[in-house]
């Protein structure tokens, strides 16, 4: 894989996490209080079924349980939790809280992957770390059992998901948009009862709650998880994992372009620190030859490579 195409796989990928650090911040504002699992739930459902009917390819044989462990590890599981630590915490602190994420991922890379853990791999996830715990250093950074119970539970599904999904690759013939909606389909499938009977439905909802699940399922979920699940198909799961960094960047910028937040000096250095780790963990390429030095991804023969 040439320099160019690490690169621009890198920048595209990153977008998924960037329109992720925007949940915080619509969450809060835009919908109905105390409600995560109605969000979690109208953010994948909707999605899902949209891209099941564009594609309108099922799964088959073995892929009904991956697709459904896939589903709930990213999906499912994920954006549940995500909702409680966005409901409990500040959105830096729950950013630091799901922060552990590549962490998980690199020690299971190593378990299930075979990829070989390197002293840069870990600064990567030291510094990454590192620097999302400056950025929620503010006055308001206090701490909720829940929400961090919640967001560390968060990050052990993602992570779990994000190598889950790199050791299985998709089935032949199958794009990244269907495979996208197999998992969307699922983690709503699976949320909507738990909505239903553990939250119910909100008495009313205004133009402004609306506008908030539009964006989360259209943005949030059908355009960045397809992009996401690109990004897992073609980079290191490290990689994509540390890109998840760009969270709470986006986090932090909309809490000062839009809330009015102010910005410390030891923000500015954790953003620093971010934009290091995900320097430190991108693909590393051997000049001349533009080949990747990091191991391959575990591939298929017949995986489709459409997009």
């Amino acid at each position: 894989m040439s320099a160019d195409r690490v690169a621009a796989d890198s920048a595209l990928t990153a977008l998924a996490p960037l329109v992720w650090g925007s949940t915080y911040l619509v969450t809060t504002e835009f919908l109905p209080p105390d409600r995560p699992l109605l969000a979690a739930t109208v953010r994948a459902l909707p999605a899902g079924l949209i891209l099941l009917a564009i594609g309108r390819t099922l799964p088959h044989g073995r892929w009904w349980w991956r697709a459904a462990v896939l589903g709930t590890l990213n999906i499912g599981a994920f954006l549940y939790l995500l909702f409680v630590a966005a409901y409990h915490l500040p959105g830096g602190v729950a950013a630091l809280v799901m922060a552990v994420q590549p962490t998980i991922v690199l020690a299971l890379s190593a378990l299930l992957l075979k990829e070989r853990i390197t002293a840069t791999h870990a600064a990567a996830c030291a510094l990454g770390m590192a620097g999302v715990g400056l950025l929620a250093l503010t006055p308001r950074a206090g701490l909720d059992a829940v929400g961090v119970g919640a967001g560390l539970l968060g990050a052990v599904s993602m992570a779990s998901g994000i190598v889950l999904t790199k050791r299985w690759g998709r089935p032949a013939g199958v794009g990244v948009l269907t495979f996208t909606g197999w998992q969307l389909s699922f983690g709503g499938i699976l949320l909507l009862p738990v909505t239903l009977i553990g939250e119910g439905l909100p008495d009313t909802v205004d133009g402004r709650n609306v506008a908030g699940f539009a964006y989360l399922g259209c943005v949030g979920a059908l355009l960045a998880y397809a992009v996401w699940f690109r990004g897992v198909e073609r980079l290191p799961a490290l990689t994509v994992s540390v890109l998840g960094f760009a969270s709470p960047l986006a986090a932090m910028a909309l809490g000062y372009l839009v809330l009015d937040e102010t910005l410390s000096p030891v923000q500015l250095a954790g953003a620093v620190t971010v934009v290091v780790a995900v320097f430190l963990a991108r693909p590393r390429t051997t000049k001349g030859r533009g080949a990747s030095s990091a191991p391959p991804p575990p591939q298929l023969p017949s995986v489709s490579r459409a997009s």
